[in-house]
């Protein structure tokens, strides 16, 4: 059972990056120099992120300095969260189960389809005119 005082992770998802670095704490939540309710002004978004903490019941106990870029607001919740979840792991071994059981340590693999050539989008197309 080892403890680090300070841990650092990456989190992605579609195109956002986020790195986390945590630090025994309060529970304070910096993203870009912004707290959680700033940058994420949906409540969706805020307990996605917070997730990580409540399956390890580490709410509360740690700090977290955020970086985060690309993406959507969505994809950057998404990537903090990942982020999140594998510094815990780094912090503490015995967090991985309890995150592998809440699907927290997978990273999405889902990105979006390119454009192809011919076609409106990926997959709409051109309308189609008889005459």
């Amino acid at each position: 059972m080892q403890h680090i005082t300070k841990t650092h992770a990456v989190g992605r998802r579609k195109t956002a990056v986020a790195r986390a670095i945590l630090v025994p704490g309060t529970g304070k939540v910096v993203i870009n120099k912004k707290s959680l309710e700033q940058y994420f002004p949906l409540e969706t978004l805020r307990t996605d992120v917070m997730k990580p903490f409540e399956a390890t019941q580490n709410t509360g106990k740690y700090d977290v300095r955020l970086n985060v870029d690309g993406g959507g607001l969505t994809g950057q919740a998404g990537a903090v969260k990942l982020a999140i979840a594998r510094a815990l792991v780094e912090m503490s071994e015995e967090n991985r189960p309890l995150l592998r059981k809440e699907a927290l340590l997978t990273r999405d693999p889902r990105m979006v389809e390119r454009k192809k050539y011919g076609q409106k989008k990926a997959r709409k197309r051109f309308q189609f005119s008889k005459r």
